[in-house]
């Protein structure tokens, strides 16, 4: 429980060293005595609660039929551009994939096969489409543990970030946004492939899709919930490095309402963000900034470095309307 489950898989026993495992008799006939106390609905009661986190939409059964058809992933490599890459999590492709343990992706419209050969004949549409927003939520799930896969891919706009050459446009990563919110989510998915994490790219795509569109908006936002676990690592990064930098400027002298018009990110995130690291007191019915500025330093380094930088100068966007 509270365990991510990247790279899992099922092993034979002669893969196991038993030699290393430490027992204690005493313990296991406790703990052996303690689950056979344990009513049969106080087990219902623990299972339920392990398997609902981030399918909240499911019931009991349901969850249950869930967590046991998805425990090993299927799929355990694929292929996309010059990089072969190790599968985390398992991703409900078409049953006539079942029996592949590698699939082959074209990294420009996303379609994947079983083997190279129909790689190599596959010819490209650039053309965007219904398909391709499918095929990357595919691709996607392969990497996310706690998304559900979107067949309805209407309601979402998608935005890829390739790296360049001379042989084209490589996907790096990508993130998705609905097109109408009403819970006020300025990002539902999220993802920096393997080969290219640790290189800046996971702020980035943070930056540039949560907030500065934002602003573009004129909305404040919230990514959709529930988040990942490196989700929630690389916004708390984020969080923590915009604050700080305003905070330095303005000496602490500034509101959370303030903070978050210059922002874009919700007024919850902040205070949650600035509790974590003991920045806010509960002074006469509401919260208050308290730092100095020897402990926003420390707080900035300990951060580490921010993502790559986005050039707001170069960006053209427009809000999305619907065509009338």
């Amino acid at each position: 429980m509270g365990v991510n489950r990247r790279l899992d898989e099922w092993v034979k026993l002669e893969q196991l060293d038993l030699d290393t495992v430490e027992t204690d008799i005493d313990e296991k006939v406790e703990d052996k005595a303690t689950s056979l106390k344990m009513t049969r609905h106080q087990k219902r009661k623990i299972d339920e609660t392990h398997v609902e986190k981030g399918h909240e939409e499911l019931d009991a059964a349901s969850l249950r039929e869930h967590e046991e058809f998805t425990k090993v992933k299927n799929i355990a490599k694929i292929e996309l551009g010059r990089y072969e890459i190790d599968t985390w999590y398992f991703s409900p492709f078409p049953p006539e994939y079942n029996d592949s343990s590698k699939l082959y992706f074209c990294e420009f419209c996303l379609n994947f096969m079983k083997r190279k050969e129909q790689l190599q004949r596959h010819m490209v549409d650039g053309k965007k489409n219904k398909v391709y927003g499918q095929n990357l939520c595919y691709l996607a799930k392969l990497f996310l543990d706690h998304k559900t896969l979107y067949y309805d891919v209407d309601l979402f706009l998608f935005y890829v970030l390739c790296e360049c050459d001379d042989r084209g446009c490589h996907m790096v990563g990508y993130f998705s946004k609905e097109k109408h919110s009403e819970e006020s989510y300025n990002l539902a998915c999220i993802l920096t492939l393997p080969p290219y994490q640790r290189k800046g790219y996971g702020k980035f795509l943070i930056a540039f899709s949560a907030y500065e569109l934002s602003k573009k908006e004129g909305k404040v936002g919230t990514p959709e919930r529930p988040l990942s676990d490196l989700g929630l690592l690389s916004y708390r990064g984020y969080w923590t490095r915009v604050l700080l930098d305003i905070l330095k400027k303005h000496k602490s002298n500034i509101s959370i309402k303030e903070l978050s018009d210059m922002t874009a990110i919700k007024a919850d995130d902040i205070l949650s963000t600035l509790q974590s690291l003991d920045l806010i007191q509960y002074r006469k019915g509401q919260h208050v900034i308290c730092a100095d500025p020897k402990v926003l330093d420390r707080h900035l380094k300990a951060a580490g470095r921010g993502g790559l930088e986005v050039d707001v100068s170069k960006l053209i966007w427009t809000p999305y309307k619907e065509q009338g």
